[in-house]
């Protein structure tokens, strides 16, 4: 093997390890119950196919090379690039080991203040599905909730209605003391385009006692107050009670 052929074989060796890589880190993520934290479950399939496509192609790749004598290993043909050879493989397979090694955190408080708390209220982006009159209030999800008021705005409506929602803990700065806020991020396709929803809670004690991110369950009836100068619907708590953080802490 001359010594031109040596790197030759070298990137075609690190091409077979980046496409393997990418297709052991995406079924790994589906097997271990990540994916649900970066893409919408719709797309699992897609991802969970793509994985596999990526382990034969490697797989394959991988077996022609292991074949090849070496007078047949050829330079790569010559293309206009902005890396030199091999750096792109490269770059790929660092990525898929990092992705390897670190865990997808879930996105926190401190993201969602970065929309404001009347965003998280109201938010065009959540779409309605659909509302039956036989679902009593205290089954709908804080999502489903944020869904009805974008639909239904007049907080009035709902007063004294029970409610029984989920959610992690934000404390805005301009909603006072005695209030939390209780959110959850909305996925529609990817982590990239998470957005956060929410609605108030009326404490009866200081907000100091609920950590920010930490997660709740909220129990309480429905009730108007004026926040941030604006008529809100919020949650008057009758219980609230700590909880894990859920294994899918998103909602769609």
């Amino acid at each position: 093997m001359t010594k031109s052929q040596v790197p030759n074989k070298l990137l075609s060796w690190l091409d077979v390890l980046a496409i393997t890589a990418w297709g052991v880190l995406m079924l790994r993520y589906w097997l271990t119950g990540k994916l649900n934290l970066l893409i919408h479950p719709n797309y699992f399939g897609l991802v969970v196919v793509a994985g596999v496509v990526l382990l034969i192609i490697g797989f394959a790749k991988a077996k022609e090379l292991w074949r090849l004598r070496p007078r047949d290993v050829t330079p790569n043909p010559q293309h206009i690039t902005f890396f030199a050879p091999g750096w792109g493989s490269g770059l790929l397979l660092f990525t898929a080991i990092l992705g390897l090694i670190i865990t997808p955190q879930v996105f926190a408080s401190d993201k969602a203040l970065q929309r404001g708390v009347t965003d998280l209220l109201t938010t065009s982006r959540l779409q309605p599905q659909s509302f039956r009159a036989s679902v009593r209030p205290e089954e709908r999800s804080l999502v489903d909730w944020v869904r009805t008021v974008n639909v239904y705005p007049e907080p009035d409506s709902y007063t004294g209605q029970k409610a029984k929602v989920q959610g992690f803990v934000i404390h805005p700065p301009d909603i006072g003391k005695e209030y939390i806020f209780l959110a959850r991020f909305v996925l529609t396709c990817c982590a990239a385009d998470a957005y956060p929803v929410g609605l108030p809670v009326k404490l009866a004690t200081n907000q100091e006692r609920y950590s920010p991110d930490t997660w709740l369950e909220v129990e309480g009836k429905m009730t108007t107050e004026t926040l941030s100068g604006k008529r809100q619907l919020t949650i008057a708590a009758t219980s609230i009670k700590k909880i894990p953080q859920p294994a899918n802490p998103y909602s769609y």
